[in-house]
């Protein structure tokens, strides 16, 4: 587990992460939330940013010296069915071992009344074109191969990362559905193409 002091630094806090937080805090508005849980603090951009516009946020950690509401681990959160609107993984689930992810993802399916939010590392070769035509918006079109061959993540610091050998997107997808949710949204930002951004909402059994 990161010191706060490294959450701070100026190789953490780069700004491809900067834009990340943009892009999950998009996701998250999406629903129109009274409340969130954000899994995991890190050095608490994306916390202070939620709290603009939410007026319930809530973060969990198993880390009491980054100072979370919650001490707790994301496979057990002390917290009651259906609590919250929203859940949040940013940049937190490829640290732990993949047998953990599923687990992970039923217990925010439990806690959760409408979905949630994950920025997962994607690991792969981009291809990237934007254009600009006048009088319309800019026009971004990316396209990734994932590294498939590969079996060691970009980062040192990463268990596993989408785009591996072991670990393609159909394998995330599968786990996804089978924790009871269902992928709304994928997206790769043309500036920030590292991460995979999921929405994901809570599916509800019919009766």
């Amino acid at each position: 587990m990161k010191g706060l002091e490294q959450y701070q630094s100026s190789s953490y806090i780069k700004k491809q992460r900067l834009i990340n937080y943009w892009y999950v805090v998009d996701a998250v508005r999406s629903f129109a939330p009274k409340s969130v849980l954000e899994v995991g603090v890190g050095n608490g951009i994306v916390t202070k940013i939620l709290r603009t516009f939410v007026p319930r946020v809530t973060t969990v950690y198993i880390d009491s010296s980054l100072l979370p509401d919650i001490v707790a681990s994301i496979e057990e959160l002390p917290l009651p069915d259906a609590s919250v609107d929203v859940a949040v993984a940013d940049e937190f689930l490829e640290h732990l071992p993949f047998k953990s992810f599923a687990k992970s993802l039923v217990e925010l399916r439990r806690v959760v009344r409408q979905g949630a939010v994950l920025s997962i590392p994607h690991y792969g070769a981009v291809f990237s074109f934007s254009m600009k035509v006048p009088l319309m918006r800019f026009q971004h079109f990316i396209f990734k191969i994932p590294y498939f061959w590969k079996t060691k993540p970009l980062s040192s610091e990463h268990e596993w990362e989408i785009g591996l050998k072991e670990y393609p997107l159909s394998r995330i997808d599968r786990a996804v559905r089978e924790a009871g949710f269902i992928v709304a949204k994928r997206l790769i930002g043309h500036d920030d193409s590292y991460r995979m951004i999921f929405i994901l909402k809570k599916r509800y059994e019919s009766r």
